[in-house]
């Protein structure tokens, strides 16, 4: 063997062990999502806690009014919540709709801060920390700028957190509102429903442990007190602050009973600029937090911190080498001699992955049909490897802003 065929057997044996654990995920998902058809929640307490939901917005006029009503009319007691939107530097009409809905329910507590260049636009994080200082909120639910909730996602998120207290957060589930709209919007759609039913329920079902996905999550407001507001440098700052959630020895637990639903990106610029943005986000807390791998007092933070590595430093990174060589391989531009057991390996990786994504979608209801199954099985050969490029380019961001010591700023998200 020469070292083309060591190089193409070492990224096979990491592609193969991030497919085992995912491999678990779904036996524990799978699990999960039983038992939780199987549960009936109930949603009433005798004294509901005060709740301050924080929206943070920039530029969100075309969607800010949807969020808003829909927030308004959660099936939660109204005299127990407050609706806090964080204009965040705003230069379109979203201070005058925000203001419209404020004049039409005066008798609703809907708090808007309207911020400029020197007091905000400085992202989410610090939009974030703005909005903490003037709630009042027992809990804290945060929801993104184009999220309309269910009525009763806030009651299933309050009454999970208030009955458990090794509960530090609760997450809920979110769907994608625009998943017909075209091929990159139900692949999203089928990626979320992935990372939710999988990644997500799976950890929580095998590791009692979940990462907080940015919106529609509920967090004790001494949680935040203690850590001092959420990191301004993080750009995932979701990831970030789960993190620093189980150093403090708490859990985060995934409620898929409580939904929102949200726009995701229906160009292929907008979602490589969000995903980007993502990779880069996790990179920051990977590296931030690397050193509690090796901390026997860390516990469960360990199996995450491995988890986002695999997937952004080796899983990623195996599947470009061994694609680019399996095909170099067989057009013959390179000799590898493993080629013939590669292919056995490739078509077991994608027999696993069909499976995975099935029974995802069996799991949702509604989803599972052939249009959903052909679309999974593109996804292999191009979402996947789209992927691949996001985390490359996310890499490079993240150690050329590193370098040149970049202030953290809003990455805007188009709507549409």
């Amino acid at each position: 063997m020469n070292i083309i065929d060591y190089l193409f057997i070492i990224s096979l044996i990491m592609m193969w062990i991030v497919i085992f654990v995912n491999i678990l995920l779904v036996i524990g998902g799978y699990r999960y999502s039983h038992e939780m058809e199987e549960t009936i929640i109930d949603t009433h307490l005798e004294e509901y806690p005060f709740v301050s939901i924080m929206v943070p917005a920039h530029n969100e006029g075309i969607v800010i009014e949807k969020t808003v009503r829909s927030l308004l009319s959660l099936d939660y007691p109204a005299e127990r919540y407050e609706v806090i939107i964080i204009n965040d530097n705003s230069s379109d009409n979203s201070a005058q709709i925000l203001k419209g809905i404020q004049d039409e329910n005066p008798a609703v507590t809907l708090k808007v801060i309207n911020t400029d260049a020197v007091t905000g636009g400085k992202g989410k994080s610090n939009a974030l920390n703005i909005g903490f200082n003037i709630s009042k909120g027992e809990y804290l639910a945060i929801y993104d700028a184009d999220n309309t909730p269910e009525k009763k996602a806030l009651k299933y998120l309050v009454v999970t957190l208030s009955r458990n207290e090794e509960l530090g957060a609760v997450i809920g589930k979110f769907r994608t509102r625009n998943k017909s709209y075209n091929l990159l919007t139900r692949f999203i759609n089928i990626e979320t429903l992935f990372f939710q039913w999988m990644a997500q329920a799976g950890r929580w079902k095998l590791f009692k442990l979940c990462t907080i996905p940015g919106t529609n999550f509920l967090i004790r407001r001494s949680i935040i007190e203690e850590i001092g507001g959420w990191d301004t440098k993080a750009l995932a700052e979701d990831t970030e602050i789960s993190f620093r959630i189980y150093r403090m020895g708490y859990k985060i637990m995934f409620m898929p009973k409580a939904v929102t639903w949200e726009q995701e990106p229906q160009t292929f610029k907008v979602w490589f600029k969000q995903r980007t943005r993502w990779v880069k986000g996790n990179i920051y807390v990977i590296f931030k937090d690397i050193k509690y791998l090796f901390d026997l007092k860390s516990g469960p933070i360990k199996f995450d911190i491995i988890y986002f590595t695999s997937i952004y430093l080796f899983g990623l990174t195996a599947s470009i080498i061994s694609d680019v060589l399996f095909i170099l391989g067989l057009t013959q531009l390179i000799t590898v001699n493993v080629v013939g057991y590669s292919l056995i390996l490739w078509i077991l990786a994608y027999i696993v992955y069909g499976l995975s994504i099935a029974i995802t979608l069996i799991i949702e209801k509604g989803e599972f049909d052939l249009i959903n199954i052909g679309i999974a099985m593109l996804m292999y050969f191009t979402y996947s490897k789209m992927w691949s490029v996001v985390a490359m380019v996310g890499f490079y961001h993240y150690i050329k802003d590193s370098i040149l010591k970049k202030e953290a700023k809003w990455y805007k998200t188009e709507r549409f």
